[in-house]
């Protein structure tokens, strides 16, 4: 098992158009996008590898992965996708063919190994569907690959939140059988993060135990309307990624968060002085 920290970043909710295509008729996704793959290869130390979770495309079209094949070029560290409920699996088997997926047909699932992690991407996208869902054979092989090993730590990662974020309009699309999923991650205590995307913002709660998150995206977020008054609607907000980091230690470890706004900022600035004084 390896001894130092494992970095994860996490991007979500891309929501590529054809080139020269704005989402709404307001957001340049692929402009975000550049500027996230630009703010991954510059970060230090360089993230293990990054799980894009999910609405990759928008559409979606061939075109659209066919431009976000040529936009993710530039990163120069490994990834790997699930769908969300904007893409095709048809289309993105199509577009990354030599991704580690379970099987040759149905729900995009794949089981990746990162230094002493297992990272497990679950496909919960319906096809046509907004919602969410874990079919049967995920379900079953998440149980029983978490149950293969007794002591790799590992990180789920699928696009719909499994919990009710208070945000109505998306609350109706989350992921509808969150209580399929609730009793196989509390069969297996490896599992030590959840992470989701969908929601275009950084959210934290519990689910099964588990912390569980939801990724901020990098071009717009849904408006935090805990008020119920509004239409469904977007703001351009900072954009930002996740990064999971993995510290080895006793047990399972333990596992961080931290929440990375893309951009150039002032800084950063010492805190003391030459002599040691607190500037």
């Amino acid at each position: 098992m390896s001894s130092k920290p494992v970095h994860i970043a996490q991007i979500s909710d891309l929501h590529i158009k054809p080139p020269g295509a704005l989402a709404y008729g307001k957001v340049d996704t692929a402009r975000a996008l550049e500027r996230c793959v630009a703010a991954l290869n510059e970060f230090d130390p360089a993230p293990d590898f990054v799980v894009i979770s999910g609405d990759l495309a928008d559409t979606p079209t061939a075109e659209e992965y066919q431009y976000l094949r040529q936009l993710l070029a530039p990163l120069k560290l490994p990834f790997a996708g699930i769908p969300g409920n904007h893409d095709s699996r048809e289309l993105m088997r199509a577009a990354f063919p030599s991704a580690f997926y379970v099987s040759a047909s149905g729900a995009l699932n794949q089981r990746l190994e990162v230094a002493g992690l297992d990272l497990l991407l679950l496909d919960s996208s319906v096809p046509r569907k907004p919602y969410g869902e874990l079919d049967g054979p995920t379900l079953q092989w998440l149980d029983e690959t978490l149950a293969s090993s007794t002591d790799r730590p590992a990180l789920l990662f699928l696009h719909h939140p499994p919990f009710k974020a208070g945000i109505w309009h998306m609350d109706r699309q989350n992921l509808l059988n969150a209580e399929h999923l609730a009793p196989i991650v509390r069969r297996h205590p490896r599992v030590q993060r959840i992470a989701t995307g969908h929601i275009h913002r950084a959210t934290l709660t519990m689910f099964a135990g588990v912390p569980t998150t939801i990724c901020p995206a990098p071009n717009h977020a849904v408006d935090l309307d805990l008020a119920e008054r509004r239409q469904p609607s977007f703001k351009v907000e900072p954009p930002a990624f996740h990064l999971h980091t993995w510290f080895p230690g006793e047990g399972y470890g333990n596992v961080v968060t931290h929440q990375v706004p893309i951009g150039t900022f002032d800084g950063p600035h010492p805190f003391f002085a030459a002599d040691g004084k607190l500037l």
